[in-house]
């Protein structure tokens, strides 16, 4: 008795195989250097008029925070809180954001499990 191969899988089965491997390896190359890329910028955000501006690596990692003397006050340090709070999490959501828009970019909108 012969055995038979599923359709597709013949003499070029292998090699269409192994061209997919190499396009996944050329995508995780592209997405390793749009990382890199994104790491390497400065992301700013202003909230409450530009009473708090911050800015943040790609990396995540705070570089500065400016804030504005008018919005000091010691009987509400609450709000100026709020404001650190809200520039924090707007700005870790673009940096997010804009990975997520870049990433899809290289790999045509395709959600790959495990990369974000």
């Amino acid at each position: 008795m012969k055995s038979r191969l599923p359709k597709g899988m013949g003499a070029g089965g292998a090699q269409n195989m192994n061209q997919m491997i190499r396009q996944a390896q050329k995508m995780q190359e592209q997405i390793t250097q749009v990382q890199e890329d994104i790491e390497s910028q400065d992301f700013t955000r202003s909230v409450g008029g530009g009473a708090v501006e911050l800015v943040m690596s790609g990396k995540k990692v705070i570089k500065s925070l400016t804030i504005k003397p008018e919005v000091v006050n010691a009987e509400d340090i609450e709000m100026l809180q709020d404001l650190i709070i809200s520039a924090v999490n707007e700005t870790v959501a673009h940096i997010d954001s804009v990975t997520e828009e870049e990433v899809s970019k290289v790999t045509g909108g395709v959600s790959i499990p495990g990369m974000f």
